[in-house]
């Protein structure tokens, strides 16, 4: 199922679940840490976004909530 199709509510809970953090009530960034990288994630209007690192080495990518749960948490996890 697209993300589209989630509420914002099951969408934050879904982000809580992969062990990101909420950087504040209402915001739209997450925070997520992994053994080897960390990375911000975006819950934006058009897309979600996600940077891995930074200056130099960040990497970013755009997920468009076209895409299914599964499909943006296999990105978001393989990490960059």
């Amino acid at each position: 199922m697209p993300l589209y199709n989630h509420p914002l509510p099951s969408l934050e809970g879904w982000l809580a679940d992969l062990g990101a953090v909420q950087r504040g009530p209402n915001s739209c960034f997450w925070d997520l840490q992994a053994n080897s990288w960390s990375a911000e994630i975006e819950l934006g209007v058009e897309e979600l976004s996600v940077r891995w690192g930074e200056g130099p080495a960040l990497v970013q990518r755009q997920f468009p909530y076209g895409l299914s749960r599964a499909d943006v948490e296999s990105a978001i996890l393989a990490g960059p």
